[in-house]
């Protein structure tokens, strides 16, 4: 199976390890042709994971994301959701056909309030039945580091999903499938709006007692939001246990690990960084910032009650103060 990985950050990074770790070559888009002199060169990425060295005789490289696909199978998208549209452009909707696209994109697209298979449909013609996603919980930092992490593939094809993520499966990771391909993305996007709050709260000086009661209500408004957007897909979610990997257990590693970008983010907005200089700072693409804005944006046509992503979206959007925010919210958690 050829295995094309569009993205050259962390995740991307982790991803194609794991890949490879698991006896695939690759297929690797990285937009800049100098990155991938360099990793020819020192056999790693030069700027994320460093420490990760690669066979790179098994590496495709191409800084045309037009030869990537045309030679794979499978297609992985590891791109910053603000990144999509650009790191498509020149690709045609006959390039994609007969093709396997897997999301690990935890974000809506800030331009059209939209998740990436929406805007595969609406762009391309693809259909979602050819669409997967591969979602957490897991850092990039500790598959670099091997260390055990769990992997959640979503499709609507269960047997199709066991094979995409038998791929993926080595010595450190292990793999579950579920079909539940819409609302694992929006948990993967709204997880990320939480740990920047979580971060903020931590900038606050608040502690690990009002950090767990603020995760455990942001796990009931997560629930409530995608129960909503299920139904409103026609669907029926009994089946789907929210408790599990890809639910809760995202949404805890996201806001309790140093590893995560968006805590990182939250942390500094929380110390009194404005929204800019907490950007530079990270030098990463914190995906709950924009993934405030378009829930919010979502959420004028579903009128749900979601107090938690309303403050976020308040403190970063709107200037709101975050000490008054949060005692605000303080009152309302139970």
């Amino acid at each position: 199976m050829q295995i094309g990985i569009i993205g050259s950050g962390s995740w991307a990074t982790a991803i194609a390890k794991i890949a490879m770790d698991n006896g695939n070559a690759i297929h690797w888009w990285m937009r800049q042709a100098n990155n991938i002199e360099y990793f020819k060169k020192r056999h790693h990425n030069p700027h994320y994971l460093r420490n990760n060295f690669f066979d790179t005789s098994r590496i495709h490289f191409s800084s045309e994301v037009t030869e990537i696909i045309q030679a794979s199978d499978i297609i992985v998208m590891a791109v910053p959701s603000i990144h999509v549209e650009s790191s498509l452009k020149g690709v045609t909707p006959q390039m994609l056909q007969n093709k396997k696209v897997v999301s690990a994109i935890k974000g809506v697209l800030p331009k059209y309030n939209i998740l990436l298979h929406e805007y595969l449909e609406k762009q391309y013609q693809f259909p979602l039945s050819q669409y997967y996603t591969l979602l957490g919980p897991s850092h990039a930092e500790e598959v670099a580091a091997e260390q055990l992490s769990y992997l959640t593939f979503s499709g609507l094809d269960i047997d199709i999903t066991t094979q995409i993520a038998s791929y993926f499966k080595c010595d450190y990771i292990n793999t579950h499938v579920n079909h539940d391909v819409i609302g694992v993305q929006y948990a993967g996007v709204v997880k990320n709006i939480y740990a920047l709050g979580a971060g903020i709260a931590h900038g606050l000086e608040y502690g690990d007692n009002f950090l767990s009661v603020y995760i455990a209500n942001c796990a009931n408004e997560m629930q409530v939001l995608l129960k909503s957007l299920y139904e409103k897909g026609g669907g029926n979610d009994n089946a789907i246990n929210y408790a599990s990997s890809v639910y809760l257990g995202d949404l805890l590693v996201t806001c309790y690990s140093l590893h995560s970008r968006n805590r990182t983010f939250g942390n500094m907005i929380g110390k009194g960084y404005s929204v800019k200089s907490a950007e530079l700072e990270l030098n990463m693409v914190a995906e709950g910032y924009n993934a405030s804005k378009c829930i919010i944006a979502i959420n004028e046509h579903l009128q749900l009650d979601l107090p938690i992503i309303t403050t976020i979206y308040k403190i970063l959007w709107e200037g709101d103060c975050r000490m008054e925010s949060f005692k605000a919210l303080e009152q309302i958690l139970i």
